[in-house]
């Protein structure tokens, strides 16, 4: 009798035993075959996945390209060719290329591969040239791309170099705000008669500009604008360049110069010509502008760049440090004396004047025995930041135009130099551009306006503005500034009819005779030295009409070289301009 293996007693397996022992088969199968498909899933990811080496370095050497990441670039190159050539140089052939092309930036795409080669796709937007669309072929070994001159730009073959030949479009023509033509042709001719006033010259690109126009893709002999309008909207009427972009010989790109269109500035003729007329050829500047829009209605002599000490105007800023500190207030009393002592140094008032009494009346006469301590009281750190929020010590808002400026708090020095400083002496510089502006923000009731010459930017809008003073002080000031001009040291700036709030300055120079006769010492004050000359000052008014408004319709700023007192000289300047401009502004 024989017994079947695995079945115990020599009987048959059950049904039920035969299908377990089947399943358990199947399961041992499957998990067999699924383990050897994840491995091979898995073997097909990572050999999909795989990038040959010299591939991985042609896609790395283009996407660094795209950032401007030269040193990236760099790292890429095979160790043979970064012996043969420096990083230095590497940079300097890419960077030296996008300037010739002025290009602005390098769009890359994905390498094809080419035989031993990559192909990059290159796309580079230029200034000059419109967009240079074409590639470059990268050879690479697994250790790196062979690198060659002819990768730094797209088309270059072997031993080509690219250069541009470049072609200027005639400049554009510069308008006033009544599109009356200012300057245009080669010859920058004009209808106005003022037009060269405010128009400026054309000359050889200054050093500092040279790297600026380059990229513009301006040849280096070009001329370009230097001053005046034609410097400030320089970039605007250079228009673009065209020419050709060269490899060697060939052309790469050729396109046709494009000139820019006509550039409407805010210029008003008519106050251009009062501005003109009242400085009548004297060394000094003026400047009218707009505070609710922050345009600039005319500009005169060195209106902008002349940078002197602003004197009296100065108190302006003093006396809103002051009264935002609570250490004044109109009614506050002075006494009445010629001079103030700080640091044993007199400070006098003009003409050696008696003057004081309430802080009305010591700023309608311009006291320097009250505004010099009233400075030192202030402090170096309170007077420099309300200076600031006015704008010194800021990049101006026309370009071209000088910084005025007011030395750091740690830097002025003792009382005697705070006080100095406070009544616009030491080392204090402002433009009348710049005191006209603050005069402008006090007329604002606070708000400091944004300048401009560009009549289609400011188009009659509301200009930004930020917060100089507060509204309450602004307007203690306006009473202040009003009788300036009521019955104070600018009575020569008033107009029948019409609220004018100004303030007059008179800044001695370095020449002024300062020093006191000491009896016990008469050599070192000998008598020549001992009397002031009157013309030996800088002249100073800012002012704006109408006051009492928060709304004025126009702010000047006049500034006289050596021409006395600001309230003899400068105030009827300002008086000329602010009447033509109230006849033409809008109200």
């Amino acid at each position: 009798m024989s017994t079947r293996v695995g079945s115990p007693g020599g009987r048959p397996p059950s049904p039920s035993r035969q299908t377990a022992a089947r399943r358990a088969r199947l399961h041992r199968t499957s998990a067999l075959l699924a383990i050897c498909g994840l491995a091979f899933v898995i073997g097909a990811v990572v050999g999909a996945r795989h990038t040959p080496a010299g591939e991985a370095h042609a896609k790395r050497f283009a996407q660094a390209w795209a950032r401007g990441d030269y040193a990236a670039m760099y790292s890429e190159l095979t160790p043979g060719e970064r012996d043969r050539i420096s990083r230095l140089r590497f940079t300097g052939a890419y960077q030296s290329a996008m300037r010739t092309a002025t290009a602005t930036k390098v769009v890359t795409g994905k390498p094809r591969k080419d035989g031993d080669v990559y192909r990059v796709p290159v796309s580079i937007p230029t200034r000059a040239f419109g967009t240079v669309d074409g590639e470059v072929v990268l050879p690479t070994t697994g250790e790196g791309v062979d690198w060659s001159r002819a990768l730094v730009f797209p088309g270059l073959a072997a031993g080509e170099r690219l250069r541009r030949v470049t072609q200027m479009p005639p400049r554009a023509t510069l308008l006033a705000r009544d599109r009356t033509v200012l300057a245009t042709g080669d010859d920058r001719a004009s209808s106005s008669p003022v037009a060269t006033q405010v128009v400026g010259s054309l000359g050889p690109i200054p050093p500092e500009r040279r790297a600026e126009l380059a990229r513009l893709g301006v040849p280096s002999d070009a001329e370009v604008g230097v001053s005046g309008l034609e410097r400030i909207f320089d970039d605007r009427l250079i228009g673009r360049p065209g020419g050709e972009l060269l490899a060697g010989t060939r052309v790469l790109r050729r396109t046709q110069p494009q000139q820019a269109q006509a550039v409407r500035t805010t210029i008003s003729l008519p106050v251009e010509q009062a501005a003109v007329t009242a400085l009548g050829g004297r060394l000094g500047g003026v400047v009218a502008i707009q505070p609710r829009t922050g345009e600039v209605l005319g500009f005169a002599g060195i209106g902008f760049s002349g940078l002197q000490p602003p004197g009296s105007t100065f108190k302006m800023i003093t006396t809103t440090g002051a009264l935002e500190a609570g250490i004044t207030n109109p009614s506050k009393v002075y006494p009445v004396q010629q001079k103030a002592v700080l640091e044993g140094v007199d400070l006098e008032n003009a003409n050696g004047e008696y003057c004081g009494g309430t802080l009305l009346v010591s700023f309608a006469k311009s006291c320097n025995s009250v505004f010099a301590p009233l400075g030192a009281q202030l402090g170096a750190k309170r007077l420099v930041d309300v200076a600031q929020r006015y704008g010194f010590n800021q990049p101006p808002d026309i370009v071209g135009a000088a910084e005025s400026t007011i030395p750091a708090p740690g830097d002025i020095g003792d009382d005697l130099a705070v006080g100095s400083s406070a009544i616009g002496q030491g080392r204090v510089q402002a433009t009348a551009l710049q005191m006209a502006t603050v005069a402008a923000a006090i007329g604002l009731r606070g708000r400091r306006p944004h300048l401009s010459l560009d009549f289609d930017a400011a188009d009659g809008h509301v200009a930004s503005t930020e917060r100089a003073t507060s509204p309450q002080v602004a307007r203690t000031m306006e009473r202040l500034m009003l009788a300036v001009v009521r019955g104070g040291t600018g009575v020569r700036a008033a107009i029948p009819g019409v609220k004018v709030a100004g303030k007059t300055g008179t800044a001695e120079l370095k020449s002024t005779k300062r020093c006191q006769p000491d009896p016990a010492n008469p050599a070192a004050c000998p008598p020549e030295q001992q009397v002031n000359d009157p013309k030996d000052t800088d002249a100073w008014f800012a002012a704006y009409a109408p006051a009492g408004t928060g709304h004025p319709r126009i702010a000047v700023g006049v500034l006289l070289v050596s021409a006395g007192a600001g309230g003899d000289t400068a105030a009827p300047v300002a008086r000329d301009v602010l009447l033509e401009g109230l006849k033409r502004s809008k109200g």
